[in-house]
């Protein structure tokens, strides 16, 4: 007995139909398919002048978690940085030597710059890095983008100016659930890894 097309459309019709409702009248909601996680990591190395700042939450205003970590000022500066959010709870963990020395910023004629911006405006993500006044730069960077995550890596070694920033948010309308810059001056080496997406976890040391 061979079905006929009418009949294979109805039954797509009802099949989607059915899906719908179920999304709908789950606890959840559609709120079960949302890609609010991060997870970062981060190792900075520079001498010279540092001015950075992230601050990472689960939920807006008075609710949830909230952790501000930043750093400014010149000298020495060796650290390294872990962050897992998600809707729920917070993990940050930061390693660090500091050490004061002062730094005059040495006027440049090099007009050689490198910067690179990546959205993703399905998951909600944007990164950013730009370099200036390079007197040399070794960079690798890797994006990979998709419906379902966004995964950042930005490993760099030079001397000049770097600017990197990154926004992370729980879809294109949701919370914040990271903002980051930061600007480094004089000799640096910087390596971020940054990940977001439904139970995305960095495959990092």
């Amino acid at each position: 007995m061979e079905l006929g097309k009418g009949f294979i459309m109805k039954a797509r019709v009802l099949l989607s139909l059915a899906v719908l409702s179920l999304i709908v009248s789950s606890p959840t909601g559609l709120g079960a398919w949302g890609v609010g996680n991060v997870t970062e990591h981060s190792y900075i190395y520079l001498s010279g002048y540092i001015d950075e700042m992230k601050i990472y939450q689960t939920d807006k205003g008075f609710t949830g978690q909230k952790l501000v970590v930043g750093t400014r000022g010149s000298g020495v500066v060796d650290k390294r940085q872990t962050a897992y959010v998600d809707e729920s709870e917070m993990y940050f963990n930061e390693w660090g030597f500091f050490k004061y020395q002062p730094y005059k910023s040495e006027a440049t004629e090099s007009d050689l710059r490198n910067a690179l911006c990546a959205k993703n405006y399905r998951i909600g993500t944007v990164i950013s890095e730009s370099y200036t006044g390079i007197e040399y730069l070794i960079k690798d960077t890797t994006i990979f983008q998709n419906d379902n995550v966004s995964v950042y890596q930005v490993a760099s070694h030079g001397r000049g100016t770097a600017r990197l920033g990154a926004l992370v948010k729980d879809g294109p309308t949701g919370v914040t659930v990271m903002s980051y810059g930061g600007t480094y001056i004089g000799d640096f080496n910087i390596r971020q890894e940054i990940g977001s997406g439904s139970q995305l976890y960095l495959p990092c040391p």
